[in-house]
């Protein structure tokens, strides 16, 4: 389940909450009961090449990278 953080405007807190992608843009109320809160972007990082753990990297060559064997 995704999970979003939210920043209360009352008491400045960062809290984050579990909730389905469908109920993403309801309204979350701070652990100390604050219901002025605005949800927060997230930065998302994906490293990799998406290739198998520990897969070494295709040679490269020629003028496409060697992918076609010239």
């Amino acid at each position: 389940m995704p999970r979003y953080e939210f920043r209360c405007r009352a008491c400045g807190d960062t809290f984050e909450v579990n909730r389905s992608m469908a109920a993403a843009g309801e309204p979350a109320s701070c652990p100390q009961g604050h219901a002025d809160t605005v949800k927060l972007l997230s930065a998302v990082a994906v490293t990799g090449r998406g290739g198998a753990a520990g897969a070494p990297a295709p040679a490269g060559g020629g003028c496409c990278g060697g992918a076609c064997g010239c």
